[in-house]
């Protein structure tokens, strides 16, 4: 069985197997304190051209959200986002878990527009009985969206001015974000993205590490005390040099973007063999996730020697699957898949 229903099947990417067999008696202080985790950390300064940006990792997406929404939000606030985003549809409600309010905004093709915050932003202040609801405190975008889609420059630039504006973050979710830069599509770069939002993060668990996700505060403001909130989210690694490792590797020599671009290199080969064989789009993604539409039939015959991820019913004889490819997708397996198309 050939698996395309996600981007972390796999382990690791061998360099970075191979860097943590390399240094693994070394002897360092902990909780991401060593010199490894420094180095790395000027390394994404650098990428990022935010010379002093803080640079924090934590293992997981999910707490990598909840710890920054936690820490940046007053008690009596919530985020807007996406119906579709993360930390509204698929994480168990941890953000309500810390106390804070998903205030979920209609999307189109997963993402939301500078005019839908500025209205609910002012709907909310306009509104006599503010004090009685939750006050919008932080815009939350995925980039890519949760349907692969990616916010354009013009975008990401008016949905920062809003916030701006409004004098509240922008809180960029990148578990994908290498997808999204090495997107055909994409106009936004990682310097774009550090100047427009206050805080963001780089994925590593889909693109190539074991784990690890390294969250990126641009914002001072949001700085301050913002490790005493990752432990007490359970977030501080004891043993956080093995975060570092992996993404030193990662950022030593372009590592990263070059995993990430064999992704997108994957995921067009089979865009493009399935608009040429006729089928349909569900959503036009120009990143790793595809969305075909497919008659019943040819996806049961498929799902005998492939693992796509089931996302829903069209009608009673089509359906929607998403097919992922990662840092890690096999070109014969891409091949064999095109085969049987």
């Amino acid at each position: 069985m050939i698996q395309f229903q996600c981007d972390y099947n796999e382990g690791c990417a061998p360099e970075i197997l191979q860097r943590l067999a390399e240094t693994n008696m070394m002897q360092t202080v902990g909780y991401g304190m060593d010199p490894i985790c420094d180095h790395v950390r000027q390394l994404i300064r650098e990428a990022c051209q935010a010379p002093e940006a803080m640079v924090q990792f934590l293992v997981g997406g999910t707490q990598a959200n909840a710890t920054v929404i936690a820490s940046a939000l007053r008690p009596y606030q919530g985020v807007l986002c996406a119906e579709t985003g993360h930390i509204n549809a698929h994480e168990t409600g941890a953000v309500e878990h810390t106390g804070h309010k998903v205030l979920a905004l209609p999307q189109t093709n997963g993402r939301i527009s500078a005019d839908q915050v500025r209205q609910a932003l002012a709907s909310h202040f306009a509104d006599g009985n503010a004090e009685h609801v939750v006050q919008p405190g932080m815009v939350y975008i995925s980039m890519p969206t949760e349907v692969g889609t990616i916010y354009s420059l013009a975008e990401l630039t008016a949905i920062s001015e809003v916030c701006h504006e409004y004098h509240i973050p922008l809180f960029v979710d990148g578990a994908r974000l290498g997808y999204g830069l090495a997107s055909p599509a994409c106009d936004v770069a990682l310097a774009d993205l550090a100047r427009l939002a206050d805080v963001f993060y780089i994925g590593g668990t889909k693109q190539g590490a074991l784990f690890g996700e390294a969250v990126v505060i641009t914002n001072p403001a949001l700085q301050r005390d913002f490790r005493y909130n990752i432990k007490q989210n359970g977030g501080m690694l004891a043993k956080g040099r093995l975060l570092g490792i992996q993404f030193e590797t990662l950022f030593a020599d372009g590592l990263y973007m070059r995993l990430s671009q064999h992704a997108i290199d994957m995921a067009m080969r089979i865009k493009e063999a399935l608009l040429s064989k006729g089928y349909r789009m569900f959503i036009d993604s120009p990143t790793n996730q595809q969305f075909p539409i497919m008659d019943r039939k040819t996806y049961e015959r498929l799902s005998q020697s492939f693992l796509f991820d089931f996302w829903g019913s069209v009608d009673d004889d089509h359906v929607v699957v998403r097919i992922c490819t990662s840092w890690a997708t096999k070109s014969e397996n891409v091949d064999q898949l095109l085969g049987e198309l």
